[in-house]
């Protein structure tokens, strides 16, 4: 019979060797090296194995772990690139910006375009924005308030807002739905737009240089 001594302390540490795995520490083992008539010999190298699967298997989900936030990061570059696509604000002359815009509108996208045109407004210390929906081929009420709340956001900063790129179709649909443009500048191309700054702004200019 194995002498009580030798029982306590096998049991002992492999309380302790459990303690230390359930703490987290998958490197430690039980001693194997014991004689055949051993009770627990059996036993430990059964820990032993059971330890080093719960190893393997903490790698492979620290693994899979950082894959998945790999695929994260990537996903939140490529939302940030398509953001970054959908609104592609661009300094078309000396403190003035344009913003085309493409495609439906809905609420989420009109708040993240109206926050960035804001922020490239205060960036560049821009003095003009241009707002060119050459692109939308459909505009009801909804779409059309989109617009005029982005406008009167730019006018808030200190800046003056331009629509420009009404199609024939679009200004008939807002004359018909009754949709009431007051106060916002309206062009039928980006170029007329930006042409009646250049000029508005030389005009101002000359008159400021006058004597």
């Amino acid at each position: 019979m194995q002498p009580i001594m030798d029982v306590s302390g096998s049991i002992a540490d492999i309380l302790l060797t459990l303690a230390d795995v359930g703490a987290g520490d998958y490197a430690v083992r039980l001693s194997t090296d014991l004689p055949e008539s051993d009770p627990f010999g059996a036993l430990r190298v059964a820990i032993n194995e059971m330890v080093a699967s719960l190893a393997e298997e903490r790698e492979r989900a620290r693994a899979y772990q950082a894959e998945l936030e790999d695929k994260l990061a990537t996903i939140e570059l490529q939302r940030e690139a398509i953001r970054d696509l959908s609104t592609p604000i661009m300094e078309v002359w000396d403190g003035v910006l344009c913003l085309p815009v493409v495609g439906v509108m809905d609420s989420h996208r009109s708040a993240e375009m109206t926050e960035e045109l804001l922020k490239a407004i205060v960036a560049k210390e821009a003095e003009c924005a241009i707002i060119d929906i050459t692109g939308i081929e459909v505009m009801d009420t909804r779409t059309a308030d989109h617009f005029l709340r982005m406008a009167k956001s730019v006018r808030l900063l200190g800046a003056h807002c331009f629509l420009t790129g009404l199609s024939p179709a679009i200004a008939q649909t807002v004359v018909h739905i009754g949709v009431d443009l007051q106060g916002v500048q309206t062009h039928r191309s980006l170029r007329d737009g930006l042409r009646f700054w250049v000029a508005r702004r030389h005009a101002r200019k000359e008159r400021t240089d006058r004597p």
